[in-house]
């Protein structure tokens, strides 16, 4: 038995529907999925009914952006109850600084001599949550760019001419946030934003977990973050953060972690709970 605990839908930068993605899911042979979209739960109801169909274990859960004394870097939250209140305000607020950055780096384009129209973009992310490869989209489906790669290199990548920084939330606050949603908070993919730095003031702030696992983890890397993991107690998670087809190809299925770490999650959950019981938290 086997899951996939990174995983992408159309409600964020992800290509696949939740029904596509479920498909794929249980094609590749996964007896568990979390859906971890960007700043939003919005697809996991409907993904929730897709993996039940289809005999799926579902974990909902959201990929947060955060931050760390201005280092970049992503909230994994499993578990999390996707119909809390102060979960759903603050992921709106997100939301909306998402948008406000797409129409900035539209102006900066429009500045730079490309044409590229706001509400083109908007209409082909048709989300709450767009983000720069809605963008890079939008680029080569009017013609300004040929590749994904091309936007990125020209105009999309930090320090390109259409490039915005991401406002971000302390990573503490958003830690305390799953939390409070009833869920846990693991470090997505440290070895993509180079952030071993800060693992022990994430740990100091309440971190459940690290992705040891990752498409773009080599194998040197997964074992550093299992050994972190190991001197801070933290428990061990993986997945292949497949965007459906917006990357050249699925990656659903290309990293699979055995099914004994969604029950450790679970086991940890339990004694969170216990814990936060115990104190008045819940």
């Amino acid at each position: 038995m086997v899951a996939d605990l990174h995983l992408h839908t159309n409600f964020s930068d992800g290509t696949y529907t939740p029904e596509e993605l479920v498909m794929h899911a249980k094609r590749v042979g996964l007896s568990a999925m979390a859906l971890t979209d960007h700043d939003t739960v919005e697809g996991c109801a409907r993904l929730a009914a897709a993996a039940a169909g289809a005999g799926v274990e579902f974990v909902p859960g959201a990929e947060l952006t955060a931050e760390v004394d201005g280092i970049e870097l992503h909230l994994l939250a499993y578990f999390i109850d996707t119909n809390h209140v102060r979960l759903l305000s603050e992921t709106a607020r997100y939301q909306g600084v998402r948008q406000d950055r797409i129409r900035e780096m539209v102006e900066r384009l429009n500045k730079l001599g490309i044409p590229l129209r706001i509400e083109t973009v908007l209409d082909l992310a048709n989300c709450q949550s767009p983000g720069r490869p809605h963008l890079a989209r939008a680029l080569i489906q009017e013609g300004f760019c040929h590749t994904l790669d091309e936007a990125f290199e020209r105009f999309l990548k930090k320090n390109r001419p259409a490039w915005v920084p991401k406002a971000r939330v302390s990573a503490v606050d958003a830690i305390q946030l799953v939390h409070e949603a009833g869920g846990l908070a693991v470090m997505a993919h440290p070895g993509l934003n180079r952030t071993d730095e800060i693992i022990d003031v994430l740990v100091a702030g309440g971190l459940d977990g690290i992705e040891c696992f990752h498409t773009r983890h080599s194998t040197s890397a997964s074992e550093r973050y299992l050994t972190m993991a190991d001197r801070f107690d933290l428990a061990v998670t993986g997945g292949s953060d497949c965007h459906g087809m917006s990357k050249g190809k699925p990656l659903i299925g290309t990293v699979k972690v055995p099914y004994n770490l969604v029950e450790k999650l679970k086991e940890r959950l339990s004694r969170r709970r216990a814990q936060w019981a115990g104190s008045g938290v819940e």
